[in-house]
């Protein structure tokens, strides 16, 4: 088949085939519906190569995959009915082999020749990855433009992989926001990496290059089940007690200092393994897939570098799709607990953290997954129940030492409880002096976790340097949890 490399390399872009070929094992891939040719043209068919995707399967690491590569040298990629009906064959088979499917998208968009029929070929393709999602996992590739409906494709899978200086997501494109607004708008500042890496959350991964794209694409492969069948299968030979001392230098005992949660996460996770996720959107959480004993989890830790690991509308959003994706592939989660609670803010109201915090809430209580939590320092108000409590039926809960467990912090709360006194306060010394031994008694009493121990919300106060074994050996005792369901309906109204 003659395919027009010069065309792609001329913008600095990989043709479909050669990014077909950099990404599968060398020499395994198998071209399906090459023949499958036409553009509607009013009653007659322009012949047209393979309709501009290319389809068919391979392998990556050793195992199947399915895979679809628009090519944009090919009437600029454009998806008509001939096109969308060799992609959703593509994922009929990989939904039929339960086989991960990955799309490599370049193209201008729906076939405005054909209609409405192209329109039908985004809808079929839509119904299929619905109906494919929970069930194998799907990556998409923005390798140009995803302009249109055709956005929503990408949007419905599980990972989504942008490229810099190639990627570009819109549902309106610039000239159309032009005409329509009269705002001059570039396309990399409408949809370009940094707006779908770091403000939207639309993309998981940002690649550099196309080539450490499809690395990446390969190393993620490699750590996540290729279906739903999946189930948590660590080494428990290799479950010793060991003391990991570093804990205790990572996190400050000063619970306002902050400090990097990834530093406590690579210790607990087996060696070089953790893979973050969404790493540049809403940093104050963090979400990666890691091993532990050579069983694949989810982690999940507020992160005091960034506001200080409070939860606020896209934090909660983000953690909560990642849960929903761990539960339908039923890899356990672990939650790392610091947080001062919900963000405090008039815009995160308007924005709607009621609603996105409900989301969290839902995800967690949903999820039959095991579940396992740590405190480090301190979890107060409802970020301590959202955050993979008891109360939400989390199977093991630990706490390290001095953890603070409490409806808020301690001086907001004297504020609180003794407005009247403060008042009646005669100078800045006696209310300064008043505050301190309020605030002494409300810590003795309140802002520990003995309360929640005596009441079993708490399973064990732990050492630091055990935290690694008490996981492991927590995710050991749930890797045979089954799920039983008391109420039968069709699922949840997630608060969406």
């Amino acid at each position: 088949m003659d395919y027009q490399l010069d065309k792609q390399h001329k913008y600095g872009k990989l043709h479909a085939i050669e990014r077909i070929r950099c990404l599968l094992d060398k020499g395994s891939f198998f071209e399906i519906g090459q023949s499958i040719n036409g553009i509607k043209k009013d009653s007659s068919y322009e012949m047209i190569p393979y309709d501009g995707v290319i389809t068919g399967y391979g392998k990556i690491n050793g195992k199947k995959v399915y895979i679809y590569s628009q090519d944009y040298t090919v009437n600029g990629g454009t998806l008509g009915i001939k096109h969308g009906e060799k992609i959703v064959n593509i994922l009929k088979r990989a939904i039929l082999d339960r086989c991960p499917i990955i799309g490599i998208n370049d193209s201008g968009g729906a076939r405005i020749q054909e209609g409405v029929d192209s329109l039908k070929g985004y809808g079929d393709i839509f119904y299929y990855q619905v109906l494919a999602s929970g069930y194998i996992p799907q990556i998409s590739v923005i390798a140009g433009t995803c302009a249109g409906g055709a956005v929503y494709s990408p949007a419905l899978t599980d990972f989504i992989f942008v490229i810099k200086n190639i990627s570009k997501m819109f549902v309106t494109g610039p000239q159309v926001l032009r005409e329509s607004t009269g705002k001059e708008v570039s396309s990399e500042d409408l949809g370009g990496i940094t707006v779908h890496g770091k403000e939207s959350g639309v993309a998981h991964f940002i690649m550099e290059s196309e080539e450490e794209c499809y690395n990446m694409i390969r190393k993620v492969l490699d750590m996540i089940p290729h279906s739903n069948k999946y189930t948590y299968k660590g080494s428990y030979l290799s479950i010793v007690r060991k003391n990991n001392a570093r804990f205790s230098e990572l996190v400050p005992k000063n619970k306002r200092l902050p400090y990097d949660v990834k530093k406590v996460i690579y210790e607990i996770c087996d060696k070089g393994s953790f893979l973050e996720i969404q790493g540049s959107y809403a940093t104050n959480i963090v979400i990666g897939l890691g091993k532990i004993c050579d069983g694949i989890v989810g982690i999940i830790a507020n992160q005091p570098m960034s506001k200080a690991g409070v939860l606020d509308s896209d934090s909660s959003v983000k953690a909560a799709r990642f849960i929903r994706y761990c539960d339908c592939f039923n890899i356990p989660i672990v939650t790392l607990v610091d947080t001062p609670g919900f963000m405090p803010s008039e815009s995160e109201e308007k924005r709607g953290i009621i609603r996105h915090g409900a989301k969290l809430i839902t995800a967690y209580a949903e999820a039959h997954i095991p579940k396992i939590t740590v405190i480090l320092r301190k979890a107060y108000g409802g970020a301590y129940i959202t955050m993979g409590s008891k109360h939400l039926h989390a199977d093991f809960v630990f706490s390290w030492p001095n953890a603070e467990i409490a409806v808020m912090g301690s001086e907001s709360a004297i504020n609180i409880l003794y407005q009247k006194e403060l008042r009646k306060c005669d100078n800045e010394n006696g209310r300064d002096t008043f505050i301190k031994n309020k605030i002494k008694d409300y810590e003795s009493k309140y802002i520990n976790s003995n309360i929640a121990l005596n009441e079993g919300y708490i399973d064990a106060e732990i050492e630091p340097a055990e935290t690694t074994f008490q996981i492991a050996e927590a995710l050991r005792i749930t890797s045979n949890k089954e799920y039983i369901d008391a109420i039968s309906k069709k699922h949840t109204n997630i608060p969406l």
